[in-house]
């Protein structure tokens, strides 16, 4: 086997074009390992949670909501941005699953955490699995507009292999309790 290259980065330089209240652009000039310079392009945000919500009858709690970037609804689970850095992600997916869907939990779990686009957004979201849900009051955020449906999960899970729900989070916290699971 031949040796591995180190394949690091190193940061020369950077310049901050855009600071706004979600994320921050960094242009940074990088070292490359074979000697030479180059650019990247990175996108800082906070980090994020998504919950997927199962209630008795394993139907998934989702939500359709307008996706600006791309111009359409998107069916997804609740989730949400870190408020702050530090903040513990597991209690931010409660707050966003509860304000979004009204559901509490007696069942909360890890599902591990996932890099949505590595190659420019710094971001990590960290996922999870609820059950046993209790249902109270949503409590939406003021700009915050959308719709709640529960989903049959074979169905979300069929959805999601056909390519008909894009959402990263979504589609990775369905597969990954799919096979936790065995549903």
């Amino acid at each position: 086997m031949s040796e591995q290259l180190d394949l690091t980065e190193r940061r020369l330089s950077r310049e901050e074009p855009f600071r706004g209240r979600i994320v921050t652009v960094h242009v940074d000039t990088v070292a490359l390992p074979n000697g030479g310079t180059s650019v990247r392009e990175v996108v800082e945000h906070p980090g994020g949670v998504a919950v997927l919500p199962l209630d008795e009858d394993n139907n998934v709690l989702t939500v359709t909501q307008f996706r600006y970037p791309f111009g359409k609804t998107l069916l997804e689970i609740p989730a949400g941005k870190l408020d702050h850095p530090g903040e513990d992600p597991g209690e931010a997916g409660l707050r966003e699953l509860r304000e979004e869907t009204g559901a509490v939990p007696g069942i909360y779990r890890p599902l591990g955490r996932i890099l949505p686009s590595p190659g420019c957004y710094g971001e990590i979201l960290y996922l999870y699995l609820a059950r046993d849900l209790r249902m109270e009051a949503q409590h939406l955020d003021p700009d915050e507009f959308l719709n709640v449906e529960r989903v049959p999960f074979g169905e979300m899970v069929r959805r999601c292999l056909e390519g008909e729900i894009e959402d990263a989070k979504t589609v990775a916290a369905v597969l990954k309790a799919k096979l936790l699971l065995n549903l």
